[in-house]
């Protein structure tokens, strides 16, 4: 990573992992999600500077990427905290989930840092993203991929 890409993932993890150890971030239901919110940045990050990956999908990654470093949020973190980056994790599945159906797996799950199997996670993440971000915003969000169904 670069040192602006660096200093961001760095400032995260830490604001995280105080925030998750926090009587605040201990009872939150989401918070199993948002502890792996540092990792879905690096994967991001770094699929977008694969060279195996196709030019057309590092666009949608380019999204992800950006929405992530933008303080305009749908769910912004400035006013919720960590919690804010609920919508942060159902973008990025859901870009994960078209680049699964769009290109080698292996090539995603090479540059997974996390411990659970990434397409297993995504799923997850998905099945829950209604309750996550409420059905307004997903919807919102597919907009923003122009992303239709599911």
């Amino acid at each position: 990573m670069d040192d602006e890409q660096l200093s961001f993932y760095y400032k995260l993890r830490e604001k995280i992992v105080q925030w998750a150890g926090s009587p605040e971030g201990q009872k939150n239901k989401w918070a199993e999600y948002i502890l792996i919110v540092p990792d879905l940045f690096y994967l991001l990050y770094k699929l977008i500077r694969d060279p195996e990956m196709p030019l057309k999908n590092k666009a949608k990654l380019g999204v992800a990427l950006a929405y992530f470093i933008s303080p305009v949020d749908l769910i912004p973190e400035m006013f919720l905290g960590p919690l804010g980056f609920t919508d942060d994790i159902v973008i990025t599945a859901l870009v994960i989930d078209i680049l699964f159906n769009k290109t080698d797996p292996d090539l995603i799950r090479r540059h997974w840092a996390g411990e659970e199997d990434i397409l297993l996670l995504v799923q997850r993440i998905l099945r829950a993203a209604p309750q996550m971000v409420g059905k307004g915003i997903l919807g919102k969000i597919r907009a923003l991929l122009k992303i239709t169904g599911r």
